[in-house]
């Protein structure tokens, strides 16, 4: 079905300002992503995102911006929409232990946001370079599915350093492991199950468990290192932010929900990315793969209502221009819709819809009205070249998410867009 043309200044600046693309392959020349080198600047972090997990087009595009980013311009750390836990043996195997064939069994439980081929890319290139790559994951535990895989290993820790504290933190698992999911679509409504006894007792705690590794620290680094006990406390956190978001979840669709109150789970993802920042070698430079709707630097609002305070705006307020979020969207095609389902393996079935015609307002809208085809645009540009106007335009005031639209002013929360004619479902998921 054709989308209807509408002229607008935005669509002309679009059409006169936004750089075709070549192609899609991983592995082919990179020359025509040479202009992301003006995008990105001197930005110490730089955001990939995506529209819709689980889909062929914008896996191959980040892979070939990974790879751009570190071959090009000297990006050491690829950071990924994944446990911050959990990223640690995985940043091992992409360093070279164990063999190509573990990463499977790694993965295993993790959904697959496709996290698996820049690990292997990683690898391949950790090989032979002079300067690895590392990977650094962010998020809370099991995408907020479980709090053992961030549990486990504290319980290991104080086992080491506090073992008069072991029972408090076996009852949390305890706990934890009656409801935990493959992720957070799965664990939630279990959680809701929960005596609210247990649930109370669960968030206690945690938080003392929090409160006392704070009050002690002296005592703990002396009994081990500073290193360790860093990483002990920041897995610890991700537990208490996974559990407040199984509160914030329940009370959004109770409808008693506080404004925002499920940022609990990006604020602690902004964190992680600073935390790695800090402890990584000076000069590190973080190539950061999320979900568009994590990245932008504006608030997330749904049918005008404040729903959250995404990572790429705390990112943004921390960082400012040395942080760059880069979109990834499409004009038409199919999208990965996920649909809560508790039979399924991680709670949600993925329903692979047909795109309509993009909505008028959308920055979709303004890449087909524009006839543009696989392209970039650096809005950083449109941003400067509406206030220099004389009657500033307006940029667009909408973004896809799935089959939705996350209404947002597309200039301010983006300083770039990469878009793709269409999109495809990976054929291989299996949810």
């Amino acid at each position: 079905m054709p989308v209807p043309s509408h002229h607008t200044p935005f669509v002309d600046w679009l059409r006169g300002h936004a750089v075709p693309l070549t192609h899609l392959d991983p592995s082919a020349p990179l020359d025509d992503l040479e202009p992301l080198r003006e995008v990105i600047g001197n930005a110490r972090v730089v955001a990939i995102g995506e529209n819709s997990h689980f889909i062929t087009e914008f896996s191959l595009m980040r892979q070939r911006i990974l790879r751009f980013l570190v071959e090009r311009c000297g990006f050491t750390v690829l950071a990924f929409e994944y446990g911050f836990s959990e990223g640690f043996p995985l940043d091992t195997w992409a360093q070279g232990e164990g063999t190509d064939h573990d990463l499977p069994a790694q993965l295993a439980a993790a959904i697959p946001v496709g996290v698996d081929e820049p690990l292997r890319w990683i690898r391949r290139h950790n090989a032979t370079a002079d300067v690895p790559v590392r990977f650094a994951g962010i998020d809370i535990p099991a995408a907020g599915g479980s709090l053992l895989p961030a549990l486990a290993p504290v319980a290991d820790y104080l086992r080491q350093v506090d073992p008069e504290t072991l029972p408090a933190i076996q009852a949390a698992m305890r706990i934890a492991d009656s409801f935990a999911g493959a992720s957070a679509a799965a664990a939630a409504p279990a959680w809701t199950r929960l005596t609210a006894a247990e649930q109370d007792a669960l968030s206690a705690i945690l938080m003392r468990l929090l409160i006392r590794f704070r009050a002690v620290a002296p005592l703990y680094v002396s009994r081990g290192d500073q290193h360790s006990y860093d990483i002990a406390v920041r897995r610890l956190e991700a537990a208490c932010h996974a559990d407040y978001s199984f509160r914030a979840m329940a009370d959004l669709f109770a409808g008693t929900g506080l404004t925002a109150d499920t940022s609990a789970r990006d604020v602690y993802m902004a964190g992680s990315v600073l935390w790695h920042l800090e402890r990584l070698e000076p000069g590190t430079r973080i190539v950061l793969a999320a979900h568009n709707a994590h990245i932008q630097k504006t608030p997330v609002s749904f049918d005008g209502h404040l729903t959250g305070l995404p990572m790429g705006q705390h990112l943004h307020n921390f960082l400012g221009d040395d942080y760059v979020a880069l979109a990834l969207s499409s004009i038409a095609g199919h999208t990965a819709d996920m649909r809560p389902d508790e039979n399924a393996r991680f709670g949600f079935a993925i329903d692979n819809n047909e795109l309509p015609p993009p909505e008028p307002g959308s920055i979709e809208a303004a890449f087909a009205d524009a006839g543009l085809g696989l392209s970039i645009a650096d809005l950083r540009q449109a941003r400067t070249g509406a206030a220099g106007d004389i009657e500033p335009f307006p940029g667009p005031d909408r973004i896809r998410i799935q089959s939705a639209y996350v209404h947002t002013p597309v200039l301010d929360a983006f300083d770039g867009i990469l878009n793709t004619p269409t999109s495809t479902v990976a054929a291989d998921i299996q949810t």
